[in-house]
């Protein structure tokens, strides 16, 4: 058997830990009742723990447990939060502002609420991957109801001024939305010092399981109003109607707890790691690092080559080194990456891209292998110009 590449991809999925599936598989079988059955047994064990796991991920970004509902992942969450806010304080505002850089489950329901008669800012981002806040102040107006800025790029790792941009929502009256799919577990998470009103997350970002992910929503001061958008079945207050997938629900939990656990530590290592493999490409003329040098994620590296055809450049490493050149949801499409064009990149740059993203199970040795496979495949592509 032929060995598997090396997995650097992190930032599209991450493996299941051993510790969150086992931690999961009870309510498979043994506690395998619906949580909203309410006249036996069966129904209150699952119901007690989707409880637990909802004070697990609320304590994880200090609110209350009733703040979370629980969504298929953070693309639903996304929707709920944008289309929810815009149907319900449609009658205060009908403008909403975004960032250029934002992933598609963001930047596509905006699109959407265009068609409908919503008018969208789509604020440009420095070079480095951060925002203007002046520019950011200074695009508010009167009818602007909603702020929504990712935590962390799922492409570049910039991780954005939260507390910073919470403050100018907060004063302006603004409510404030943050895609943290990506932040989660990663970087400490506070929606009441950021004065965050909705937040959204996931679980398999953090080696929890794919298909759960949770919207955290303010109660009070303001609290936020939401119109549903899956209607049928009362659940989640309302909010999000379905069957609660408690086996998911309690892995995601899981995932959150441990990832707590070893944030510090594990963003040490993960930082050291990258900076590592960077000294060793940037030895090599023309790469390029994508967004802040420091504020990103510990994980994350993201670099544009010059005089390399993007595609052979990602065929010639698929055998080593499992990455991708972008967000992994546009990643069959043809067009260059949407972030890297926002940071003033050309067309040709933004396809000759890589995104390296290491992870929990990233070793030294991944690195030293991953770096020299990749500075022989840049360094053999340009000769065949040549």
């Amino acid at each position: 058997m032929s060995q598997r590449p090396i997995y650097l991809d992190c930032h599209s999925t991450t493996p299941i830990d051993e510790r969150v599936l086992e931690a999961m598989m009870p309510y498979f079988t043994r506690y395998f009742g619906n949580s909203s059955s309410a006249t036996h047994i069966y129904g209150w064990e699952s119901e007690a723990a989707v409880q637990k796991a909802r004070e697990t991920i609320a304590d994880a970004i200090n609110c209350h447990p009733e703040a979370i509902i629980f969504t298929s992942g953070a693309t639903e969450a996304n929707n709920l939060a944008i289309k929810g806010i815009a149907e319900a304080y449609f009658n205060k505002g009908q403008h909403i502002i975004t960032v250029q850089t934002e992933h598609q489950a963001v930047l596509d329901p905006c699109h959407y609420l265009e068609t409908l008669g919503f008018e969208i800012t789509f604020l440009p981002v420095q070079k480095n991957g951060l925002i203007d806040l002046d520019q950011l102040e200074k695009a508010i107006r009167p009818e602007t109801i909603l702020l929504s800025v990712m935590a962390a790029n799922n492409e570049i790792g910039v991780i954005q001024p939260l507390a910073k941009i919470g403050q100018i929502c907060h004063d302006h009256k603004v409510l404030f939305h943050s895609d943290a799919a990506q932040a989660i577990g990663k970087i400490p998470l506070d929606v009441q010092t950021m004065n965050l009103d909705v937040m959204s997350v996931t679980a398999h970002k953090v080696y929890g399981p794919k298909g759960i992910g949770a919207l955290y929503v303010r109660r009070r001061n303001p609290r936020v109003r939401l119109v549903a958008q899956l209607h049928g079945g009362g659940q989640e207050k309302g909010i999000r109607a379905g069957t609660l997938y408690t086996p998911q629900i309690v892995g995601f939990a899981k995932a959150v707890e441990l990832a707590l656990e070893e944030i510090e530590s594990e963003g040490k290592r993960q930082s050291q790691l990258r900076d590592h493999l960077w000294h060793q490409l940037s030895q090599l003329d023309g790469i390029h690092l994508n967004g802040h040098p420091t504020q990103r994620l510990p994980g994350n590296l993201n670099i544009s080559v010059e005089k390399v055809d993007g595609s052979a450049l990602l065929l010639g490493l698929q055998s080593t080194v499992a990455i991708s050149s972008g967000s992994a949801c546009s990643s069959m499409g043809t067009t260059p990456s949407h972030v890297l064009l926002a940071l003033g990149h050309g067309d040709y740059l933004a396809y000759a891209s890589l995104r390296f993203g290491l992870g929990r199970f990233t070793s030294t040795q991944d690195i030293k292998q991953v770096s020299a496979s990749t500075m022989n495949t840049i360094k053999s592509l340009r000769q065949a110009i040549i």
